[in-house]
């Protein structure tokens, strides 16, 4: 398995999740993979000082950063982790069975780091079948045969490429949501904005995707509506 993480201005937070993965990946674990999208704060460093192969790249989109990872990937299964989420500690295990139930491709539920309760009702519904449901805060661990047939993440999509991705992977192949363990996510974006605000850019941006609103629209749409440099 290759483990790939697209960065963006991600010190503080960057070297803990490489050696998480690293800690709990065991053998199985071939490479953590880090593609940083130009980094201004030391990303790049402290990566590279937790034992991550870094990619540098002009490229500030996550889409292009994890196709990026894949073209360099040597593992069969392909995983996809933000910085800011961190896989339970048995992710490996959870994955494996997956792939063994015959799932090639899947995600896990989550909770926020956060006590706050509409954060926990928002986590919930992370654990349902709907595409409304999803995204890349879950993480998403793919076979390389899959991940090469479909073509990767659409780089047209500087956000929502998870979603587009998913629904091209549901229309081919049978998807999981692995509820056994759940991923953390940080909750720096409804620290930064509001509840109200994320939900409402959220709602807004899914409903233009929906719509089939062009992928830049929807972009700048959402930096209209919420404060959050590094999601973009």
């Amino acid at each position: 398995m290759s483990a790939i993480i697209p960065t963006l201005d991600e010190a503080d937070v960057i070297a803990e999740r490489v050696r998480h993965l690293q800690r709990h990946g065991g053998e199985a674990l071939i490479e953590v993979i880090v593609v940083d999208g130009g980094s201004t704060d030391d990303t790049v460093a402290e990566a590279e000082a937790a034992g991550a192969t870094v990619l540098r790249g002009p490229t500030k989109s996550r889409a292009g950063q994890m196709n990026r990872g894949a073209r360099h990937a040597r593992g069969d299964v392909l995983y996809f982790v933000h910085a800011d989420a961190r896989p339970p500690d048995a992710y490996l295990d959870h994955i494996s069975a997956a792939l063994a139930d015959g799932f090639p491709v899947g995600c896990f539920c989550y909770r926020f780091a956060s006590e706050s309760w509409l954060l926990k009702v928002n986590a919930f519904f992370t654990r349902f079948d709907r595409i409304m449901c999803r995204g890349g805060d879950q993480t998403l661990f793919i076979t390389r045969e899959l991940f090469d047939r479909l073509g990767g993440f659409d780089e047209d999509y500087v956000i929502m490429e998870d979603f587009e991705f998913i629904q091209r992977v549901q229309a081919v192949a049978p998807f999981t949501i692995i509820t056994k363990d759940e991923v953390v996510v940080s909750a720096r974006k409804y620290e930064e904005n509001s509840y109200l605000r994320v939900n409402l850019a959220n709602l807004v941006v899914f409903t233009m995707y929906r719509l089939g609103i062009a992928p830049e629209t929807l972009r700048d749409t959402y930096r209209r509506l919420i404060r959050h440099p590094k999601a973009i």
